[in-house]
Protein backbone atom coordinates (compact mmCIF):
# COMPACT_ATOMS: atom_id res chain seq x y z
CA UNK A 1 0.00 0.00 0.00
CA UNK A 2 1.12 3.51 -0.60
CA UNK A 3 0.23 5.28 2.26
CA UNK A 4 1.47 3.53 5.42
CA UNK A 5 3.05 4.90 8.74
CA UNK A 6 6.86 5.11 9.11
CA UNK A 7 7.46 3.86 5.58
CA UNK A 8 5.60 4.72 2.68
CA UNK A 9 5.03 2.05 -0.58
CA UNK A 10 6.99 4.08 -2.90
CA UNK A 11 10.15 3.42 -0.19
CA UNK A 12 9.60 0.08 0.58
CA UNK A 13 9.38 -0.52 -3.12
CA UNK A 14 12.62 1.45 -4.10
CA UNK A 15 13.88 -0.60 -1.77
CA UNK A 16 13.49 -3.96 -2.86
CA UNK A 17 14.42 -3.01 -6.42
CA UNK A 18 17.72 -1.54 -5.07
CA UNK A 19 18.96 -5.06 -3.66
CA UNK A 20 19.53 -7.46 -5.32
CA UNK A 21 18.62 -10.45 -3.42
CA UNK A 22 15.20 -8.82 -3.78
CA UNK A 23 14.91 -7.13 -6.90
CA UNK A 24 13.06 -10.08 -8.80
CA UNK A 25 10.60 -10.14 -5.77
CA UNK A 26 7.16 -9.18 -7.39
CA UNK A 27 5.86 -6.20 -5.83
CA UNK A 28 1.95 -5.38 -6.57
CA UNK A 29 1.22 -1.30 -5.76
CA UNK A 30 -2.43 -0.27 -4.06
CA UNK A 31 -3.43 2.75 -3.68
CA UNK A 32 -6.62 5.06 -4.00
CA UNK A 33 -4.64 7.57 -5.80
CA UNK A 34 -5.51 7.55 -9.43
CA UNK A 35 -2.85 9.87 -10.63
CA UNK A 36 -1.60 9.27 -13.76
CA UNK A 37 2.09 10.47 -12.58
CA UNK A 38 2.08 8.38 -9.13
CA UNK A 39 1.01 5.29 -11.64
CA UNK A 40 3.98 6.15 -14.14
CA UNK A 41 6.57 6.10 -10.91
CA UNK A 42 5.86 3.16 -9.62
CA UNK A 43 5.80 1.37 -12.73
CA UNK A 44 9.02 2.61 -13.16
CA UNK A 45 10.64 2.11 -10.02
CA UNK A 46 10.13 -1.68 -10.66
CA UNK A 47 6.43 -2.33 -9.34
CA UNK A 48 4.47 -5.21 -11.65
CA UNK A 49 0.98 -3.82 -11.52
CA UNK A 50 -1.25 -1.53 -9.58
CA UNK A 51 -4.83 -1.79 -8.58
CA UNK A 52 -6.97 1.11 -7.46
CA UNK A 53 -8.46 1.20 -3.85
CA UNK A 54 -11.23 -0.73 -3.92
CA UNK A 55 -9.91 -3.76 -5.51
CA UNK A 56 -11.39 -6.67 -6.23
CA UNK A 57 -10.29 -9.55 -4.28
CA UNK A 58 -10.15 -12.15 -7.28
CA UNK A 59 -8.27 -9.83 -9.67
CA UNK A 60 -5.59 -9.38 -6.94
CA UNK A 61 -5.78 -13.00 -6.22
CA UNK A 62 -4.92 -13.33 -9.90
CA UNK A 63 -2.59 -11.19 -10.34
CA UNK A 64 -0.20 -12.46 -7.02
CA UNK A 65 -0.71 -16.03 -8.79
CA UNK A 66 0.90 -14.21 -12.20
CA UNK A 67 3.64 -12.82 -10.39
CA UNK A 68 4.36 -15.62 -8.47
CA UNK A 69 4.73 -17.56 -11.98
CA UNK A 70 6.89 -14.71 -13.53
CA UNK A 71 9.20 -14.96 -10.28
CA UNK A 72 9.14 -19.30 -10.52
CA UNK A 73 10.36 -18.68 -13.99
CA UNK A 74 13.27 -16.27 -13.32
CA UNK A 75 14.17 -18.45 -10.29
CA UNK A 76 14.50 -21.25 -13.09
CA UNK A 77 16.61 -18.98 -15.08
CA UNK A 78 18.70 -17.90 -12.46
CA UNK A 79 19.78 -21.33 -11.51
CA UNK A 80 20.01 -22.05 -14.94
CA UNK A 81 22.47 -19.31 -15.81
CA UNK A 82 24.63 -20.32 -12.54
CA UNK A 83 25.16 -24.00 -13.63
CA UNK A 84 26.18 -22.54 -17.18
CA UNK A 85 28.70 -20.36 -15.56
CA UNK A 86 29.91 -23.16 -12.84
CA UNK A 87 30.38 -25.44 -16.31
CA UNK A 88 32.44 -22.69 -18.28
CA UNK A 89 34.50 -22.44 -14.78
CA UNK A 90 35.03 -26.09 -14.96
CA UNK A 91 36.02 -26.08 -18.81
CA UNK A 92 38.09 -22.99 -18.26
CA UNK A 93 40.37 -24.77 -15.18
CA UNK A 94 39.94 -28.07 -17.23
CA UNK A 95 40.44 -28.20 -20.24
CA UNK A 96 43.15 -24.63 -20.21
CA UNK A 97 45.36 -26.74 -18.64
CA UNK A 98 45.47 -29.04 -21.91
CA UNK A 99 45.22 -26.80 -24.86
CA UNK A 100 45.31 -22.52 -25.30
CA UNK A 101 42.80 -20.33 -24.06
CA UNK A 102 41.71 -19.41 -27.82
CA UNK A 103 40.71 -23.23 -27.89
CA UNK A 104 38.88 -22.91 -24.81
CA UNK A 105 36.84 -19.73 -26.27
CA UNK A 106 36.19 -21.27 -29.65
CA UNK A 107 34.42 -24.23 -27.78
CA UNK A 108 32.51 -22.20 -25.22
CA UNK A 109 31.36 -19.70 -27.97
CA UNK A 110 30.72 -22.45 -30.85
CA UNK A 111 29.56 -25.43 -29.35
CA UNK A 112 29.30 -26.66 -32.69
CA UNK A 113 33.51 -27.05 -32.84
CA UNK A 114 33.11 -30.31 -30.64
CA UNK A 115 32.03 -31.85 -34.22
CA UNK A 116 34.30 -34.00 -35.89
CA UNK A 117 36.15 -32.36 -38.74
CA UNK A 118 38.47 -29.81 -39.78
CA UNK A 119 39.29 -27.29 -42.62
CA UNK A 120 42.02 -26.18 -44.59
CA UNK A 121 44.71 -24.02 -43.23
CA UNK A 122 47.76 -22.28 -43.56
CA UNK A 123 49.52 -22.48 -40.51
CA UNK A 124 53.50 -22.08 -38.93
CA UNK A 125 54.23 -25.13 -37.10
CA UNK A 126 57.05 -24.77 -34.47
CA UNK A 127 58.31 -28.42 -33.56
CA UNK A 128 60.96 -28.58 -30.63
CA UNK A 129 63.07 -31.55 -28.67
CA UNK A 130 65.67 -31.51 -26.05
CA UNK A 131 68.35 -32.97 -27.42
CA UNK A 132 69.45 -36.69 -26.08
CA UNK A 133 67.19 -36.46 -23.88
CA UNK A 134 67.06 -40.46 -23.10
CA UNK A 135 70.33 -40.49 -22.21
CA UNK A 136 69.46 -38.00 -19.74
CA UNK A 137 67.30 -39.67 -17.92
CA UNK A 138 68.98 -42.93 -17.83
CA UNK A 139 70.97 -41.12 -15.41
CA UNK A 140 68.16 -39.49 -13.34
CA UNK A 141 66.01 -40.72 -10.64
CA UNK A 142 62.16 -40.41 -12.26
CA UNK A 143 61.15 -38.22 -9.88
CA UNK A 144 64.06 -35.65 -11.10
CA UNK A 145 63.25 -36.59 -14.62
CA UNK A 146 59.82 -35.44 -14.05
CA UNK A 147 61.03 -32.47 -12.23
CA UNK A 148 63.49 -31.54 -15.48
CA UNK A 149 60.01 -32.16 -17.68
CA UNK A 150 57.93 -29.80 -16.24
CA UNK A 151 60.45 -27.06 -15.24
CA UNK A 152 60.79 -26.86 -19.54
CA UNK A 153 57.50 -28.17 -20.79
CA UNK A 154 56.36 -25.13 -18.58
CA UNK A 155 58.33 -22.55 -19.50
CA UNK A 156 57.90 -22.94 -23.20
CA UNK A 157 54.74 -23.00 -23.21
CA UNK A 158 54.15 -19.66 -21.35
CA UNK A 159 56.46 -18.44 -24.11
CA UNK A 160 53.95 -20.34 -26.77
CA UNK A 161 50.93 -19.19 -25.32
CA UNK A 162 52.18 -15.53 -24.80
CA UNK A 163 52.77 -15.46 -28.99
CA UNK A 164 49.48 -16.62 -28.97
CA UNK A 165 50.45 -19.81 -30.31
CA UNK A 166 48.59 -23.16 -30.21
CA UNK A 167 50.29 -25.77 -27.62
CA UNK A 168 48.57 -29.17 -29.41
CA UNK A 169 50.97 -31.70 -28.07
CA UNK A 170 53.60 -32.76 -25.75
CA UNK A 171 55.37 -36.04 -27.38
CA UNK A 172 58.05 -37.00 -24.36
CA UNK A 173 59.89 -33.99 -24.21
CA UNK A 174 58.77 -32.96 -27.76
CA UNK A 175 56.37 -30.12 -28.24
CA UNK A 176 54.41 -29.14 -31.50
CA UNK A 177 52.99 -25.59 -31.41
CA UNK A 178 50.73 -23.86 -34.32
CA UNK A 179 50.54 -20.85 -35.20
CA UNK A 180 47.22 -19.99 -37.37
CA UNK A 181 44.74 -21.82 -35.69
CA UNK A 182 42.20 -22.21 -34.35
CA UNK A 183 42.50 -18.62 -35.05
CA UNK A 184 44.66 -16.93 -38.07
CA UNK A 185 46.56 -13.63 -37.82
CA UNK A 186 48.60 -12.07 -40.65
CA UNK A 187 51.44 -12.06 -38.35
CA UNK A 188 51.39 -15.89 -37.53
CA UNK A 189 54.83 -16.57 -39.18
CA UNK A 190 56.88 -13.90 -37.82
CA UNK A 191 55.20 -14.40 -33.99
CA UNK A 192 55.87 -18.37 -34.51
CA UNK A 193 59.92 -17.58 -35.48
CA UNK A 194 59.86 -14.93 -32.66
CA UNK A 195 58.81 -17.12 -30.28
CA UNK A 196 61.50 -19.79 -31.21
CA UNK A 197 63.90 -17.25 -30.95
CA UNK A 198 62.76 -16.46 -27.04
CA UNK A 199 62.28 -20.43 -26.36
CA UNK A 200 66.15 -20.68 -27.06
CA UNK A 201 66.83 -17.49 -25.12
CA UNK A 202 64.98 -19.38 -22.17
CA UNK A 203 66.95 -22.39 -21.93
CA UNK A 204 69.86 -20.23 -20.75
CA UNK A 205 67.53 -19.48 -17.32
CA UNK A 206 66.47 -22.72 -16.98
CA UNK A 207 70.02 -24.70 -17.17
CA UNK A 208 70.71 -22.28 -14.59
CA UNK A 209 67.88 -23.32 -12.48
CA UNK A 210 68.66 -26.94 -13.50
CA UNK A 211 72.34 -26.31 -11.91
CA UNK A 212 70.91 -25.24 -8.61
CA UNK A 213 68.60 -28.16 -7.78
CA UNK A 214 71.55 -30.50 -9.23
CA UNK A 215 70.04 -31.25 -12.39
CA UNK A 216 71.93 -31.93 -15.95
CA UNK A 217 71.94 -28.97 -18.31
CA UNK A 218 69.87 -29.49 -21.78
CA UNK A 219 69.73 -28.16 -25.24
CA UNK A 220 66.96 -28.03 -27.29
CA UNK A 221 66.71 -27.72 -31.16
CA UNK A 222 63.81 -25.89 -33.19
CA UNK A 223 62.19 -26.51 -36.40
CA UNK A 224 60.05 -24.24 -38.20
CA UNK A 225 57.71 -24.57 -41.52
CA UNK A 226 54.35 -22.57 -43.03
CA UNK A 227 52.50 -24.43 -45.50
CA UNK A 228 48.54 -26.01 -45.37
CA UNK A 229 47.34 -28.57 -43.27
CA UNK A 230 44.12 -30.02 -42.22
CA UNK A 231 42.88 -28.50 -38.65
CA UNK A 232 40.03 -29.86 -36.81
CA UNK A 233 39.46 -32.29 -34.04
CA UNK A 234 40.05 -35.37 -34.29
CA UNK A 235 39.79 -38.79 -32.77
CA UNK A 236 35.92 -40.34 -32.42
CA UNK A 237 32.92 -38.96 -30.35
CA UNK A 238 34.74 -40.65 -27.29
CA UNK A 239 37.90 -38.85 -27.21
CA UNK A 240 39.67 -36.39 -29.66
CA UNK A 241 41.60 -33.51 -29.24
CA UNK A 242 42.09 -30.49 -31.92
CA UNK A 243 44.99 -31.05 -34.09
CA UNK A 244 46.56 -30.85 -37.50
CA UNK A 245 47.92 -33.26 -40.57
CA UNK A 246 49.16 -33.14 -43.58
CA UNK A 247 52.23 -33.62 -45.39
CA UNK A 248 53.70 -29.92 -43.37
CA UNK A 249 53.30 -31.44 -40.23
CA UNK A 250 55.42 -34.44 -41.25
CA UNK A 251 58.26 -32.00 -43.08
CA UNK A 252 58.33 -30.22 -40.02
CA UNK A 253 59.32 -33.39 -37.82
CA UNK A 254 62.16 -33.55 -40.46
CA UNK A 255 63.34 -30.07 -40.97
CA UNK A 256 63.71 -30.42 -36.36
CA UNK A 257 65.97 -33.56 -36.51
CA UNK A 258 68.35 -31.89 -38.77
CA UNK A 259 68.51 -29.40 -35.96
CA UNK A 260 71.57 -29.24 -33.91
CA UNK A 261 71.23 -28.07 -29.89
CA UNK A 262 70.70 -24.18 -29.52
CA UNK A 263 69.97 -24.06 -33.37
CA UNK A 264 66.67 -22.82 -35.23
CA UNK A 265 65.88 -24.20 -38.81
CA UNK A 266 63.29 -23.02 -40.74
CA UNK A 267 61.63 -24.03 -44.04
CA UNK A 268 62.01 -21.28 -47.79
CA UNK A 269 58.14 -21.22 -47.33
CA UNK A 270 58.60 -19.65 -43.54
CA UNK A 271 61.96 -17.59 -44.32
CA UNK A 272 59.67 -16.39 -47.52
CA UNK A 273 57.05 -14.77 -45.10
CA UNK A 274 59.14 -13.38 -42.59
CA UNK A 275 59.88 -9.42 -42.67
CA UNK A 276 62.85 -8.22 -43.50
CA UNK A 277 65.66 -7.56 -40.38
CA UNK A 278 65.65 -11.49 -39.55
CA UNK A 279 69.42 -12.37 -39.11
CA UNK A 280 70.44 -16.07 -40.71
CA UNK A 281 72.94 -18.25 -40.66
CA UNK A 282 73.88 -21.40 -42.93
CA UNK A 283 71.88 -22.55 -45.54
CA UNK A 284 71.64 -25.85 -47.06
CA UNK A 285 69.38 -27.97 -49.78
CA UNK A 286 68.81 -31.58 -48.32
CA UNK A 287 66.94 -34.58 -48.68
CA UNK A 288 64.75 -35.65 -45.85
CA UNK A 289 62.83 -38.97 -45.27
CA UNK A 290 59.65 -39.75 -46.70
CA UNK A 291 59.97 -36.27 -49.15
CA UNK A 292 60.82 -36.92 -52.64
CA UNK A 293 62.51 -33.20 -53.85
CA UNK A 294 65.30 -32.03 -51.98
CA UNK A 295 64.11 -29.51 -49.03
CA UNK A 296 65.84 -25.64 -48.35
CA UNK A 297 66.66 -25.06 -44.71
CA UNK A 298 68.26 -22.06 -43.13
CA UNK A 299 69.37 -21.39 -40.01
CA UNK A 300 67.75 -18.35 -37.97
CA UNK A 301 69.82 -16.52 -35.83
CA UNK A 302 68.16 -13.49 -34.39
CA UNK A 303 65.39 -10.97 -34.77
CA UNK A 304 65.25 -7.04 -36.46
CA UNK A 305 66.21 -5.10 -34.04
CA UNK A 306 63.07 -3.02 -32.41
CA UNK A 307 62.47 0.30 -33.77
CA UNK A 308 63.96 3.03 -31.78
CA UNK A 309 66.19 0.71 -30.13
CA UNK A 310 69.74 2.61 -29.79
CA UNK A 311 73.05 0.73 -31.07
CA UNK A 312 75.47 -0.05 -28.80
CA UNK A 313 78.16 1.13 -31.28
Amino acid sequence: DLIMPGMDGNEVLNRIKANADWRAIPVIVISGRQDMEGIITCIEAGADDYLFKPFNPVLLQARIKAGLERKRWHDLEDQYRQQLERNEAFIRSTFGRYVSDEIVANLLEQPEGLSLGGDLREVTILMSDIRKFSTICENLAPENVMKLLNTYLGTMSDIIMAHQGTVDEFIGDGILAIFGAPISRADDTERAVQCALEMQAAVATINRSYVEAGLPEVTMGIGVNTGTVVAGNIGSEKRSKYGIVGHHVNLTARIEERTAGGEILVSQSTLEKLPPGFTTGRREKVKVKGINENVDIIQVIAAPPLAGAVSDV
